[in-house]
């Protein structure tokens, strides 16, 4: 029995059982609930009433739970009948052949190991639906929690330490070994501070759903033919389509600016509705999909001028020990291509990861954008990213990580007096144990025309 029908029937049984208390008037619960806990032995049997220890039934039990080592501790007192029954079912439950003794005692309580055996099959079989009844046989939950512990110097007002949490949930169902429907619920605190989504020290981790739950994913990949995967969702981000994402670095992700494979506006992770195919075959991948991030808005829709849209191709070689990837990405940012100020853009990146035989990958990425309508009072110009980052696995520890990672602040223009600001982190991820991993980093992020800001946090991420 699962420990889950376990913890169900223990209790129930109880109930089921209650009824026959005027036959049975001094039943012991704690006896029955051992036993309807099929998979734990019998601790103690005391305070029984039926079944004295001058019978020769209390004897032969005596004598049984000895030679099968079945209970904790002999009997030392009277017992019920039906508590005589558990201990006969614990003892001869796995037994193929019986003696003439014990034939004896199964003829003997046989009335009680029927009822028993009644009841508890009973509620076997109504777990069993319940269970069915949740999900499919081919559905897996899981979750990851994180909880962020942190502060940054060089923002006015943002120097106190913070403690957020962000929550992910994730139902994988399959219904023909593969395919994938992927629903995820998230929750999370991070609010407006530095460390949000949008603040002056954004983490990947960070969400704001201001503690309520919300839908985070849902989306539905299958296969296309032999080489051809298809994913179309009503909320699906871009790296969910990709056939490739072209780094390892993070290992335990910190700072969301590091973590676009140095190509941030090809890689712009965009999220709405969408749909995409990948052809996969040997060590060649390729994709191309959109994202209509207004998709779910009655007024603006999918593909259309006033919806926010992106297109992305990517081609991608997976080596021995290295992934190279290049990817196009087309963006119209919600403007109409015939309006007075087209915010349109162009984006290219090259991205890649190399592996080596002592568990340290090498990542690197080079990314590029252009404008439709160059404008530089705003700031709408030419940009270039890239970043470089390394990770040790299994440093100092097997299951932890270290890693270091240097790149651009945010996206490059060729301004004169522009300070071309840098950003650094350094992290060790330290595994705890199988679901438990805790994450100290400091980082430092240089701002154009300001002073730098700098912080340190400690990630602790739980999954289950």
């Amino acid at each position: 029995m699962k420990l889950f029908q376990q913890l169900l029937v223990a209790p129930a049984a109880l109930g089921l059982l209650a009824p026959m208390a005027a036959n049975a008037a001094e039943l012991n619960i704690n006896g029955v609930s051992d036993y309807s806990a099929s998979s734990a032995e019998v601790k103690s049997i005391s305070e029984f009433s039926d079944v004295h220890p001058n019978d020769w039934a209390y004897q032969a039990l005596t004598e049984l739970a000895e030679r099968h080592g079945c209970v904790a501790a002999n009997p030392s007192g009277s017992m019920t009948r039906y508590e005589a029954a558990a201990l006969l079912n614990n003892c001869l439950g796995n037994v193929a052949q019986v003696n003439e003794e014990e034939r004896r005692l199964l003829n003997e309580f046989g009335p009680e190991l029927a009822v028993i055996k009644g009841r508890v099959d009973g509620l076997e079989a109504r777990v069993g639906e319940f269970e069915a009844g949740m999900f499919s046989s081919t559905s897996k939950l899981s979750g990851t929690t994180s909880f962020v512990m942190g502060g940054v110097d060089g923002v006015s007002g943002s120097e106190a330490v913070h403690f957020i949490y962000d929550t992910k949930i994730d139902l994988d169902t399959s219904f023909s070994g593969e395919d994938l429907l992927k629903t995820r619920i998230r929750s999370g605190n991070f609010g407006s501070g530095p460390f949000s989504a949008t603040g002056s020290a954004a983490l990947e981790v960070a969400s704001s759903t201001s503690d309520e739950l919300n839908i985070d994913r849902a989306y539905y990949q299958f296969p296309v033919g032999e080489n051809l995967t298809a994913t179309v969702g009503a909320k699906v981000r871009q790296d969910d389509m990709l056939g490739v994402w072209p780094s390892s670095y993070p290992s335990d992700s910190v700072l969301d600016v590091l973590t676009y494979a140095g190509a941030n506006a090809a890689y712009s992770l965009a999220e709405g509705s969408g749909a995409g195919i990948t052809y996969a075959k040997d060590q060649l991948s390729a994709s191309l999909l959109f994202v209509s991030e207004d998709g779910s808005d009655a007024t603006k829709g999918v593909l259309t001028d006033e919806g926010s849209d992106i297109m992305t191709a990517q081609v991608a070689w997976l080596g021995d020990n290295f992934t190279v990837a290049a990817a196009y990405t087309t963006s119209d940012n919600g403007n109409a291509a015939d309006s007075a100020t087209s915010y349109e853009h162009d984006a290219w990146g090259i991205s890649g990861v190399y592996n080596l035989d002592n568990g340290v990958s090498i990542n690197a990425g080079y990314g590029w954008k252009t404008p439709d309508d160059e404008n530089d009072a705003s700031n709408i110009e030419e940009e270039t990213t890239w970043s470089l980052g390394v990770v040790w696995n299994d440093f100092g520890a097997d299951g932890n990580a270290l890693g270091i990672a240097y790149g651009t602040a945010e996206g490059h223009r060729d301004d004169s007096g522009y300070d071309d600001p840098m950003v650094y982190e350094i992290y060790y991820s330290m595994a705890v144990s199988d679901n438990i991993t805790v994450t100290p980093s400091y980082f430092n992020i240089e701002q154009d025309g300001g002073d730098d800001i700098s912080g340190a946090l400690v990630k602790t991420t739980f999954n289950f």
